[in-house]
């Protein structure tokens, strides 16, 4: 609890104790008699006591042209019902309502101290070595290529690469993963991981204003800002709704008299009337709602740019999938060496003469075939470019290289001399100062559990599963029917993707959604075109974080079950709340304008609802994955 919901309990407690003292006194004694002093006295101080910052911040509100709102609604209630006599029931509202805001904040602050916890990964300090020895600074005075030391309990403050120790780390935080990540000299460590053990030396890669904590702490910082759009109707609601009841209200309380009398009655079913038309119930809970439903999937590893997204996620009917990386390991590995016969080239020298060329890329293909050559053996390349969705082009030696996929010899005019294709993986071609020399497999494997989650997918959605990629159609089509995708596009460049995008959003079903899955780079414009962008393998890509609107940071395709599921409990709280709220307000209404309700059921019609809805909000806070 904060100091400043401290002091409002404390001031809740005292104007309650003054308010029971107000219910012993008599009600039934004579006007402008002392004893009629004292307890007007006694309802004012528990009046004032609890309500005075509504008054002052209506009054305020008022003054800068904001007049419709809760604190308008409060004030013209209790102020009302004060001059009328009914002194104790002006209290009470005051109270019930003051007791509705601490308990919205305490809700609130639970909400964002759970994805504070969950988020506190936030280094302090860095240890790095300058001079010789070893000094304590702030993570974002350190700078690239400096050496830090990370002592085993400690916080890895800097993405970087470990040169010398081993350990394991604890990157739970990142990723939603219980498991310790162990890494030794030559391995990329992420900032907010925790050293478990080992003492560590890092080199430097990144400034800390680029760190994967600091994307991560923007990232939810940022989550809030994105409105969903039934909480932006929710907003422009209340905005129209609220001059309406009060227009209302005065209506109530001027017309009826006109023709039947009794003033001070109508007067306090248009007071009634005002408070239970207060919309709290659904402006705190709805968006409430969508943020425990933020915090529900960071816990997971799983971040949400916005509520926009979350809600998206709750119509979605079409995944499409980018294939190597993402329903694939993406650990490839050589599996066939074809040199062409004519050539004259041996299965090593074919190897190493293409591993020279792929050595500037890191697509896994290309790091593949250098992984299987010999280091020592590799010739040295003199200038190299990669050409994206067809391959490598290198000079070696004074002659050009050529590394890529079959529309990449077609390209540049190479005729391929013997018959190499491999369906079962993904073949690179090499040519060698125009000659054709021969052909690399390489195959990938379908992620562990992969065909489990798309299988969840179609139980939790019905939906409909697509792959694209840029492999041939062979090989595509084996994952496809491995995993079940219900269709398959092969052969496609990085523009041809974004034109299945958007032929798949030509058929999509009216008021659903689009989701794409891909790594978060080569991905980047299918991401932004989608309703909404996941990027996979994300852990330390600025790009993915960048492109994408969820970023799954642990790499983990059975996350986007778990996130279906969390957007889909989140929408129905949200619609449980809306309903909930509209049907007590709407029956309470009435029965306030027929005199059916008094101020009592006015407190519980505002108040009680809006602790119900808060309740029932909190609920997304721990949506269980299963």
């Amino acid at each position: 609890m904060t100091r400043k919901q401290k002091k409002l309990l404390i001031r809740i407690i005292v104007s309650a104790a003054l308010f029971v003292g107000g219910l012993f006194l008599p009600h039934d004694c004579e006007t402008f008699s002392a004893l009629w002093f004292i307890r007007l006295g006694v309802f004012l101080a528990a009046y004032f006591t609890a309500g005075w910052d509504v008054l002052w911040k209506a009054v305020r509100n008022i003054a800068h042209g904001q007049i419709f709102d809760e604190n308008f609604l409060m004030a013209i209630a209790s102020v009302g019902a004060m001059i009328i006599g009914e002194y104790s029931e002006g209290a009470a509202v005051m109270i019930f309502y003051q007791v509705g805001e601490l308990f919205q904040g305490l809700a609130v602050g639970k909400s964002r101290k759970s994805i504070a916890d969950m988020m506190d990964i936030n280094p302090e300090s860095a240890n790095v070595e300058r001079n010789g020895e070893v000094i304590e600074v702030e993570p974002d005075e350190v700078e690239i290529g400096e050496i830090i030391v990370v002592k085993p309990g400690e916080k890895v403050p800097l993405d970087g690469i470990v040169i010398s120790g081993a350990s394991g780390l604890d990157t739970a935080a990142l990723t939603g993963e219980s498991a310790l990540r162990d890494v030794t000299a030559g391995d990329e460590v992420y900032s907010g991981s925790v050293n478990t053990n080992g003492l560590l030396k890092i080199k430097v890669t990144k400034p800390y204003s680029d760190s994967t904590v600091t994307k991560i702490l923007e990232l939810v910082e940022n989550s809030s800002e994105q409105k969903a759009k039934t909480e932006s109707f929710i907003t422009r609601f209340a905005r129209i709704y609220t001059p309406i009841v009060v227009i209302s209200a005065v209506l109530l309380a001027v017309i009826p008299p006109l023709f039947l009398g009794n003033w001070s009655d109508w007067i306090y079913r248009a007071l009634t009337f005002l408070v239970v038309s207060c919309p709290c119930a659904l402006v705190i809970s709805v968006p409430l709602s969508y943020f425990g439903g933020i915090g529900a999937a960071a816990k997971r590893g799983i971040m949400i740019k916005g509520a926009n997204y979350l809600e998206a996620l709750s119509k979605a009917k079409i995944f499409v999938f980018d294939k190597t990386g993402t329903l694939t390991k993406g650990s490839f590995s050589v599996t066939k060496i074809v040199p062409d016969k004519s050539f004259g080239i041996s299965e090593t020298d074919l190897l190493n003469l293409c591993a020279a060329a792929e050595m500037i890329s890191n697509h896994p293909i290309a790091k593949s075939i250098v992984k299987a050559a010999n280091t020592e053996d590799i010739p040295e390349t003199e200038s190299a470019e990669e050409i994206a969705g067809f391959g490598v082009r290198a000079i070696i030696d004074g002659k050009t290289v050529l590394a890529g996929n079959a529309r990449f010899m077609e390209k540049e005019g190479i005729i391929k001399n013997s018959l190499d294709e491999n369906p079962s993986g993904t073949v690179v071609y090499c040519a060698y100062d125009g000659k054709y020399a021969g052909s690399i497999s390489v195959s990938d494997t379908p992620k562990d559990n992969a065909k489990q989650a798309l299988d969840e997918l179609t139980k939790i959605c019905s939906a409909t599963k697509i792959m694209l990629t840029g492999d041939r159609k062979e090989t595509a089509f084996v994952i496809g029917k491995q995993l079940g995708i219900d269709k398959v596009k092969a052969e496609l460049l990085p523009d041809g993707k974004v034109k299945a995008v958007e032929e798949c959003f030509a058929k999509k079903p009216k008021d659903s959604a689009l989701v794409f899955v891909g790594d978060g780079m080569n991905d980047a414009p299918s991401l932004a075109r989608a309703d909404v962008g996941i990027a996979m393998g994300a852990l330390g890509s600025d790009a993915a974080i960048e492109a994408a609107d969820v970023v799954l940071m642990n790499d983990s395709i059975e996350s986007i079950p778990t996130l279906l599921k969390i957007s889909q409990k989140t929408r129905r709280i949200v619609m449980q709340n809306i309903i909930f709220a509209l049907a007590v307000k709407a029956g309470v209404l009435i029965l306030s304008a027929v005199g059916f309700a008094n101020m009592w059921a006015a407190v519980f019609a505002d108040v009680g609802v809006s602790v119900i809805a808060i309740l029932n909000a909190m609920r997304t806070l721990n949506i269980s994955s299963k």
